[in-house]
């Protein structure tokens, strides 16, 4: 059962509205639907409560910059005992075109630093993950510049979509408990 959703990006103004944020808008979509406030801190995050009928499911925002991620998710794993397969972590990803989703219940981090550092405090890569498709920049270096920059304005309705789906597909998994093959295939979307 999936008990912990993580929404990777990095605290701050200045990169709140850039492509490396879209796991945190996801989260911020899907505690909006929810009625729910991340109003608490701990481990190095701000995450919330949600009571189910199985058990209550945290919503989780790491504070400590996307590289250094798996900090506090390791803090939460760890205080509320918890598996690396109770663990979804939702982020951007450069190698999915923009506005595309995966679910997946493992893998490895493709790359991305963020996910990699939860790999390393968690000591594998057995949990599931939604990668939210950001798209690529055209030279190989122009990542740094492309994942902290904010999407262009023809960008930004095909990303909000992909977040609203990829909520939508959170919320289903908070619903069931589980992510079974049937949900995975409905959650994958785009090119």
């Amino acid at each position: 059962m999936v008990k912990l959703i993580v929404g990777l990006g990095n605290p701050g103004k200045e990169y709140e509205r850039t492509r490396h944020n879209v796991g945190w808008w996801v989260i911020d979509r899907v505690c909006r639907e929810l009625n729910l406030e991340l109003s608490r801190e701990k481990f190095k995050g701000l995450y919330g409560e949600l009571p189910t009928s199985r058990g209550k499911v945290i919503l989780l925002k790491p504070l400590t910059y996307m590289n250094r991620s798996g900090e506090s998710v390791k803090g939460f794993v760890k205080f509320f005992k918890l598996e690396p397969q109770e663990v979804l972590v939702v982020y951007d990803d450069l190698d999915l075109p923009l506005g595309k989703i995966r679910l997946r219940k493992k893998g490895s981090s493709g790359g991305h630093k963020g996910l990699k550092s939860v790999i390393e405090q968690l000591g594998t890569d057995n949990f599931p993950r939604l990668r939210v498709g950001i798209g690529r920049p055209e030279r190989k270096e122009e990542v740094v510049n492309f994942v902290l920059s904010p999407f262009k304005e023809g960008e930004l309705p095909i990303v909000e979509e992909a977040v609203e789906r990829a909520a939508k597909c959170v919320l289903e998994i908070v619903e069931k408990g589980e992510i079974e093959e049937n949900l995975i295939s409905k959650c994958n979307y785009g090119g």
